[in-house]
């Protein structure tokens, strides 16, 4: 034998890239904690939920600081039912007023003891009035120590040490864009772009600098991008998994209606096991509002330690007859949105309407406008009731890198 076929074979093996650990599939549909809980009836007794509310037991806004621990702003939130309650049960509406200055609506809970991993799913509704353009966080966040702490608040970059923050919302930052907004994850990491935080989308673009891939890992899988309608309620879940200190493995999800949507990869969000998620929270911000009062109603919020799934109106789990934004004898599950195959040049215009829907149950959007992106500061939680969550918030349109753009690409022209 040659001797020097074993010194050539070991440094082939040293040569070799390190194969990242396989990442496991996530659940979907009504496989998660509702499906044990009929109506959410009882779903927070369960021993994996850490809190619960579908805003059924209060008279006024001003109880909700039993439960929750920092509400603001009370002028602009309000209780409804009837056609504003998801299934006609009372909701809590937060409403945005017309004005030229920021303003932040929010209802935000601790997490004792904080945690690694966290599930918040809730229903929620968008205004057809929804005519935000610019910095706006309009869903739900969940962080580390984000308000707590040296180096906490907007503006300061996540070190690995100090805070994570992560928020699921839309973003329209051109009046041409899709209203309410492109599906995003506005994130605090140590990775992170810009002072103000990055923008992840279900493509695997992120915003600021579009032109830079980011590395999800081998498994990514880019999904379209999604636009909610307006005036439909739909389940809104996300994950966030934070990371083994000194390795990539936190992971963030996300599901509408139960069906997965975004899933991100190969995260760093921290450096040290004491950062954890102590703070989650639902709101509704724009950096200004100057279009028009606007609305978002939310309803049936749960926290918990595993995948939570839309509510189980039938025994056994799943869907009986029409509920919430799906058409009467739907119970797939698929969500009640538009969605496009991706972003396009930053030079680019917009190339025409809709298509035809997918077999989904989603509808496929082929506007083809730009993919948005806004640096902002996410919640403004530990304020007074007088103030407003400071932002130094800028816009972005970011149109889509050419890698990226081989992807999507066949998605927005499908039929």
């Amino acid at each position: 034998m040659d001797r020097h076929l074993p010194l050539c074979i070991a440094a082939l093996v040293f040569a070799l890239p390190s194969v990242a650990a396989a990442v496991e599939p996530l659940p979907e549909g009504h496989s998660g904690i509702a499906a044990g809980y009929l109506g959410d009836a009882g779903i927070g007794d369960d021993p994996r939920v850490v809190f619960a509310d579908d805003f059924e037991d209060y008279a006024s806004p001003d109880e909700l600081q039993s439960r929750w621990d920092n509400v603001y702003h009370f002028e602009n939130i309000s209780l409804v039912a009837g056609e504003d309650g998801y299934d006609g049960s009372q909701s809590v509406r937060l409403t945005l007023p017309t004005q030229g200055s920021e303003v932040s609506n929010e209802l935000m809970k601790n997490v004792e003891p904080a945690v690694d991993v966290l599930f918040l799913r809730y229903y929620s509704k968008y205004d057809p009035a929804f005519d935000i353009v610019g910095s706006s966080h309009n869903g739900s966040t969940m962080s580390a120590s984000y308000w707590d702490g040296p180096g906490s608040g907007p503006g300061i970059p996540a070190d690995g040490t100090n805070k994570f923050l992560v928020n699921l919302e839309v973003g329209r930052f051109e009046s041409r864009d899709p209203m309410p907004g492109w599906l995003n994850v506005y994130i605090y990491h140590p990775e992170q772009r810009d002072v103000w935080g990055d923008h992840f989308y279900p493509t695997g673009i992120v915003a600021p600098i579009t032109s830079l891939p980011f590395d999800f890992g081998p498994e990514f899988v880019s999904r379209p991008d999604v636009v909610p309608e307006t005036d439909v309620w739909n389940s809104y879940e996300v994950m966030v998994q934070a990371n083994t200190p000194g390795e990539q493995d936190g992971r963030i999800a996300v599901w509408i209606d139960g069906a997965l949507v975004a899933d991100w990869h190969n995260l760093r969000l921290r450096d040290v096991a004491e950062l954890q998620m102590d703070l989650f929270g639902i709101g509704f911000h724009a950096g200004a509002n100057q279009n028009g009062e606007c609305h978002k109603w939310y309803d049936h919020v749960v926290a918990a330690a595993a995948y939570i799934g839309p509510i189980a109106t039938e025994p056994g789990g799943g869907e009986g007859g029409s509920t919430g934004g799906e058409d009467d004898g739907e119970s797939d599950g698929a969500p009640a949105t538009s969605s496009d195959g991706g972003g396009v040049d930053d030079d680019s215009d917009a190339d025409g309407g809709d298509d035809g829907g997918d077999g989904t149950g989603a509808s496929v959007n082929e506007a083809g406008d730009e993919n948005a992106g806004s640096e902002g500061s996410g919640s403004g939680a530990g304020l007074d009731d007088d103030e407003a969550a400071g932002c130094g918030c800028r816009s972005e349109s970011p149109g889509s890198p050419w890698w990226l753009l081989l992807l999507v690409g066949p998605l927005r022209r499908r039929r």
